[in-house]
């Protein structure tokens, strides 16, 4: 279509509410398009473009349901279908905090494929984002609660409402910005995008613990159990070594083994012009002939893992655009567990529409191995928050904010004359050797929920079983039933199938410990990482030294190197010193990028004694080898947003001046200076004034002793030993603003509690710390005084006669602090 300058317009101020990058004011509309038509399902199918040997068919729409934006299937074929019926009904979302939105259960009750019956089991409830079938119900996202919800009585409608979560993301907001698309995972565990902990259902009881955030809208699983996600602009992540793991490190934050990018290819070929995007005026958007060139409104994708489609597309990657009106499709390899994925279009996609209002924000896999797309179907699925004035420009000259109440669920088979059949799943040991993924999930789980130990002897013998998929689920079901024993999972060890060792490693309890140092002779990558990530957990002197002895032989192996990284939190100088004792001539390259990370981690840590200590062992190496060169690179990481923090020693560190002769080419030098400078001592020439630390007195002392015993049994759980804290759990403490700043502040979290989300060190946490009535005025007074002298802190103790004043203060106060409260009472006090 031809580019011509067809209108200008200048959008209302007001709507264009997107403050930081609402674009330019005046907008010009260079594709001239009719207002799109709303098509009615049957002619929609029409404007459909499958690749071949595909077909695509309706399985339910409006008025049954409407503004669908999540589906999930229980165990005998029923839908649940999430509606956000409030979402965007005009540019300003004026009807967003209206109870309008609801969760259908849909049935199919003649078996042509087609639901025909809809019941509202969940009704009248705020901007629902989130489904899952569980234990007989489902969970159901209404932020800022995650319900469990089940119907008792057989009518279809939940009359059981369980709040599980009361923080699973936040009430008004945006919803692809919050916890949406639980999924019950290999592990057992309930994972989410957008969320940083994860669920767990034992014994009828929920559980919670933590991992790491991923994602923003869609999360689902691959046959092995990772994770794969994606962002508005980036099609398909992963992660590729299990994030839990990582949450024990709190610096390990830049890790290539999570939140891995898997596609560098994202080139998108829609069907028709596709102007009205968010950054439709930048011509790096669209092209010259109107089309959407890369994503920007990536959505729920989906590893396909039925049985329905051809063997070549098991395990590819189906991705929806709904910017695009597309499907995506990946394929997938794996080369020593790092994954990739490879754009198969080149011209066209998988699935695409001509129909602009065809909005696909999730794909499913189903019970019949077909796969699904949740289709949103409406002109607005920018929310308001971040509107610019192209956008609104192009809502209003092409009429797209109606109709809202529209919807469409899609199922894709291939286009052959039978349909395929559905399975109706039972707490069955045999169907976890079903060729369907969601078969076999769908069994697990039900086996899990029910904690029927009957089920142990089956899932003992399925562990011979000649497919490695079904040895790999029994296990994991094993493992969710608390059924492993050391003698069931010790030949599993040893298991023909590298996903399958791996998954023995991750469950292996401490009693296996002499087992997995044994596992010298191991060669797959992937086995390697878990096992890394197992020995430096055990904090055992042999698992340390099996574990530099591991990198040792594969530290070149960014899995490898940051699983074992993810146990070494406090211990990376004294393990870079298990390495250089191991350091030999045709080692040395598997070794470098190790103590490099490690010190890069120290560097990020910002203590003076671990840095020095770092130096240290550098000076005592080979004058002007790798080793030297590797620490210093290492130490020489900083964080490019943030001024390193200037470390004060008590004396200039003797190690300085033999690594200084040691650097002999530029970058070398550079790298030199920059760790120096950030080293300061009594004395060095152009360094400030020392910080005038005051000496505890013998009470402040006792205080500061009282507190750490509090601390170790009442706060390090969440805020951790180390004082870095547990990401969705608690922020840290370390050279925390909070922590360091006024202690009438900090005291009163403490009575009171404080309610997110809160800014530390740079970074929002939506979470919430409870009030601590238990604490006397003198335990306060010795928690505060142990957080603010411990890890190199430099603060004033706190005495106990201010815990009282402020005590008294806040009398009569019963709700919990704020972050602009406690601001304010700040800045009031100064």
């Amino acid at each position: 279509m031809r580019p011509v300058l067809a209108l200008l317009f200048t959008a209302a101020a007001a709507l264009a509410v997107h403050q930081k990058n609402a674009g330019p004011e005046k907008v010009e509309l260079k594709f001239k398009l009719p207002p799109p038509k709303p098509l009615n399902p049957e002619e929609a199918m029409k404007a459909f473009q499958v690749e071949k040997g595909f077909r695509i068919e309706l399985v339910a729409s409006e008025p049954m349901i409407q503004a669908p934006v999540a589906m999930s299937f229980d165990d005998q074929g029923r839908l649940y279908v999430c509606e956000m019926r409030g979402y965007m009904h005009d540019l300003a979302g004026s009807t967003e905090k209206e109870p309008t939105g609801r969760v259908s259960l849909l049935e199919d009750t003649d078996g042509d494929g087609r639901m025909d019956k809809a019941t509202a089991f969940l009704d009248k409830v705020v901007m629902p984002r989130a489904v899952m079938a569980v234990n007989g119900g489902a969970l159901i996202a209404v932020p800022p609660q995650l319900l469990f919800c089940k119907d008792t009585d057989g009518d279809g409608v939940a009359d059981v409402k369980e709040t599980i979560a009361t923080d699973y993301g936040a009430a008004g907001g945006q919803p692809e910005h919050m916890s949406n698309s639980p999924v019950w995972c290999m592990d057992n565990g309930i994972w989410s995008a957008g969320c940083s902990f994860r669920f767990k259902l034992r014994g009828g009881v929920w559980q919670r613990d933590v991992g790491l955030g991923r994602g923003q809208w869609g999360l689902c699983q691959d046959d092995h159990g990772r994770l794969y996600f994606n962002y508005n602009s980036d099609m398909l992540r992963a992660d590729l070594l299990p994030a839990e793991a990582f949450a024990r490190h709190p610096l390990l934050r830049n890790a290539t083994s999570i939140n891995a990018k898997l596609a560098t290819d994202q080139t998108l070929y829609p069907a028709h012009p596709t102007p009205g995007v968010n950054r439709g005026y930048d011509s790096k958007t669209l092209r010259a002939d109107g089309t959407l060139a890369k994503p920007t409104a990536t959505c729920g994708a989906l590893i396909y893992r039925g049985d329905a489609f051809p063997a070549a597309y098991r395990g590819n990657a189906f991705v929806p655009e709904p910017a695009a009106n597309l499907v995506k499709r990946f394929t997938m390899s794996e080369a020593d567990g790092v994954v990739k994925a490879t754009n198969t279009a080149k011209g066209s996609e998988f699935l695409r529409s001509t129909d602009e209002r065809f909005r696909p924000v999730n794909a499913c896999n189903g019970p019949d191995g077909a796969l699904y797309l949740v289709d949103m179907y409406r002109g607005i699925i920018q929310h308001q928050s971040f509107l610019t004035h192209y956008l609104i420009a192009n809502i209003q000259a092409r009429k797209l904010e109606q109709p809202f109440n529209m919807g469409r669920i899609w199922r894709i088979v291939p286009d052959t004359k039978e349909r395929p059949q559905p399975v109706k799943v039972t707490k069955d040991a045999k169907l976890l050797t079903h060729a369907n993924g969601w078969v076999r999930d769908t069994a697990q789980r039900l086996i899990v929920e029910s904690g029927d130990a009957s089920m142990v002897p089956a899932l003992k013998e399925m562990l011979q079983n000649e497919n490695p998929l079904a040895r790999l689920h029994a296990l994991w079901t094993l493992d969710g039933l608390a059924a492993v024993t050391p003698d069931v999972l010790r030949p599993v060890l040893t298991d023909t199938n590298a996903q399958v060792r791996a998954a023995a490693v991750r469950i292996a309890p401490r009693d296996l410990a002499p087992g997995l140092i044994a596992m010298t002779d191991e060669k797959e990558a992937l086995v390697l990482a878990h096992l890394a990530i197992k020995l430096t957990s055990l904090n055992l002197p042999d698992a340390d030294a099996a574990a530099a002895a591991l990198v040792a032989a594969h530290g070149k192996s960014a899995l490898v190197r940051e699983g074992a990284l993810t146990g070494l939190r406090g211990r990376e100088a004294a393990f870079a010193g298990m390495l250089a004792a191991r350091v030999t001539k045709d080692n040395g390259a598997q070794i470098m990028p190790v103590v490099e990370a490690l010190g890069a981690l120290l560097a990020t840590a910002n203590k003076a004694g671990p840095f020095e200590e770092l130096l240290g062992l550098a000076a005592a190496q080979p004058q002007g080898g790798p080793f030297q060169v590797a620490a210093i690179k290492g130490l020489a990481t900083s964080d490019s947003k943030t001024k390193p923090k200037l470390l004060w020693l008590d004396a200039a560190p003797a190690a300085l001046k033999p690594l200084q002769a040691a650097m002999s080419d530029k970058n070398a030098v550079k790298l030199f200076r920059s760790v120096e400078s950030r080293l300061a001592w009594p004395g060095k020439p152009g360094a400030p004034a020392p910080p005038v630390i005051k000496p505890l007195t013998e009470a402040q002392t006792a205080l500061f002793e009282k507190g750490k015993t509090i601390y170790a049994t009442l706060c390090a759980a969440c805020h951790q030993p180390h004082g870095f804290g547990l990401d969705g759990l608690a922020p840290p403490l370390v050279d925390s603003e909070w922590v360091l700043g006024k202690p009438e502040v900090l005291a009163r979290i403490v009575m009171h509690g404080l309610a997110g989300p809160v800014k530390v060190s740079g970074r929002t946490y939506n979470l919430a710390m409870p009030p601590l009535p238990q604490l006397t005025d003198e335990d306060i007074a010795g928690v505060l005084t142990y957080i603010r002298r411990e890890w190199e802190h430099t603060a004033s103790a706190v005495e106990t006669e201010a815990i009282t004043k402020i005590r008294a203060e806040s009398q009569g106060r019963v709700m919990m602090w704020t972050e602009e409260e406690l601001k304010s009472l700040g800045s009031k006090k100064r």
